[in-house]
């Protein structure tokens, strides 16, 4: 019995989705269950049925649509019970009537409320032309919070206690109008779970209340020993959200997500159900590069973005742009490294690579005077380091070269088996590849270290001291070019 961790090496929408998809419903094992261990409903991942149905999944696990494959929302996901109760209600009209049935809720996750949506979007209007890109949907609010408030913080858990509920909504609430007393936000739909509420800016705290108590009584809440009764029942995938390169700490400062979205979290939860190394880590990449939102991207194409519209991604209110480029090798390497590592690759978009013989590879950028090949990797902890970083990105110019086989080119530059390639948007469109020996290119598999930025309490992804770090080094290169 193997378990696989799903990761996007990426700035996120690689198609971890439609891989997820494809694991529980042709993979090589029958699927137990989709375990989320990062992010929040602000995640998009597209699945799309070879019959023609289609559904963005954001805290559903992506193998729903197969018949009895069960969702875990672990104590590292951000739990939006308003959110999830609207993406069952689509669930139900594309087939799938029994999602909130397949679900388990880890009782110590956080919970993200309408009060941290609504910080979250004043904030970034605040923040002016240098908006951050947000998706608008209180993640980074839910984050901070609980590292500002780490005993207030609402969790899955006070669903089920009231009184403790309404105290810490209200303090919630009450922070909202401290900082921004002049907000004009729209109230969200809290009705999602049958709840009336009055249109105000934000909800009434008991309305929040009796909403997220009908959450709490249609779904399973559990205790963190649920994992391993799952991982004893089958095999499990864990499904990431984002990708690496939009890491908390090892993404381009500040454009990043509050989550850790490399494989730390999945190894955690698998050392804790007495299962380390249980887990083959597939990372996830397109056949060229995307990026939704503002922050650097080197190989952005604008011939490209107008020529590669993507069907399920677009411009957002909040989120920003979605943009289009070259295959980024600089930025995979890096990816691959900070992340620890992984054991196999999934290629998808392969349609689009031979379609369009237009796309290029960038093995290099040009800094100044410096040809940079490889960017540097430090122990998290500093994010003015990576701040710096951003900075010189931002001046970096791509050198290219042209795109033979974009499998050839991933499968060298990374040292990895390609075990699945993606030709469309369906299970139907995968090609699974065994495994061939080969020499790794990829640093050796060891677990990311990061003390998170985005959790607190018992949600600490490793407890400790922030490292300090160090003076920042030039980014490596090969001299002058």
């Amino acid at each position: 019995m193997s378990h696989r961790i799903v990761v996007d090496l990426g700035f996120g929408d690689a198609g971890k989705g439609t891989v997820v998809d494809w694991l529980c419903a042709r993979g090589p094992e029958p699927v137990h269950a989709v375990v989320r261990f990062n992010g929040g409903a602000q995640a998009a991942h597209n699945v799309v049925t070879p019959d023609g149905r289609h559904h963005t999944f954001a805290q559903f696990g992506s193998g729903t649509f197969t018949p009895g494959v069960r969702t875990h929302l672990s104590r590292f996901m951000l739990v939006d019970p308003l959110a999830l109760a609207a993406e069952a209600r689509h669930l139900a009209e594309v087939g799938v009537p029994d999602a909130l049935d397949r679900l388990t809720v880890d009782a110590d996750a956080l919970l993200t409320t309408p009060y941290h949506r609504a910080l979250g979007r004043a904030r970034e209007l605040a923040r002016g032309a240098a908006r951050h890109g947000s998706c608008g949907m209180g993640i980074g609010e839910t984050m901070a919070y609980s590292l500002a408030h780490p005993d207030a913080a609402p969790r899955v858990a006070d669903c089920r206690a009231p009184a403790r509920l309404r105290r810490r909504l209200a303090a919630l609430r009450d922070h909202y109008h401290d900082a921004f007393p002049k907000a004009a936000e729209q109230a969200p739909d809290v009705q999602a779970l049958d709840v009336q509420v009055p249109d105000v800016q934000v909800p009434d705290v008991d309305d929040c209340v009796a909403a997220f108590a009908a959450f709490a009584k249609r779904v399973r809440v559990v205790g963190d020993d649920h994992l391993a009764t799952l991982l004893r029942a089958g095999p499990v995938v864990f499904e990431g959200a984002q990708g690496v390169l939009l890491d908390e700490w090892h993404g381009f400062h500040p454009y990043t997500t509050w989550s850790t979205t490399t494989y730390a979290n999945a190894e955690t939860l698998l050392a804790e159900a007495n299962a380390a190394g249980s887990a083959r880590r597939l990372a996830v990449v397109r056949a060229y590069m995307t990026r939704h939102g503002p922050g650097p991207f080197v190989t952005e194409d604008p011939v490209l973005t107008a020529g590669l519209p993507d069907r399920h991604n677009g411009f957002g209110p909040w989120q920003g742009a979605f943009r289009v480029g070259h295959l980024d090798l600089v930025a995979l390497r890096y990816a691959l490294s900070v992340a620890g590592g992984a054991d196999e690759l999934a290629v998808t978009h392969l349609d689009v690579a031979r379609d369009r013989r237009d796309l290029l590879i960038c093995d290099a950028y040009r800094v100044g005077p410096d040809l940079v090949h490889h960017l540097p990797t430090h122990p998290p902890g500093d994010l003015a380091r990576q701040e710096t970083l951003t900075r010189r990105l931002l001046t970096a110019e791509p050198v290219y070269r042209p795109m033979t086989d974009p499998v050839e080119e991933l499968g060298s530059a990374t040292g990895l088996p390609i075990t699945l390639r993606s030709h469309g948007p369906t299970a139907a469109d995968k090609t699974p590849t065994s495994p061939r020996s080969h020499t790794p290119a990829q640093p050796s598999r060891t677990a990311d270290r990061a003390p998170s930025r985005s959790a607190a309490g018992p949600g600490v992804l490793n407890r400790g001291s922030v490292p300090t770090g160090r003076q920042i080094p030039p980014l490596h290169g090969t001299g002058q070019g």
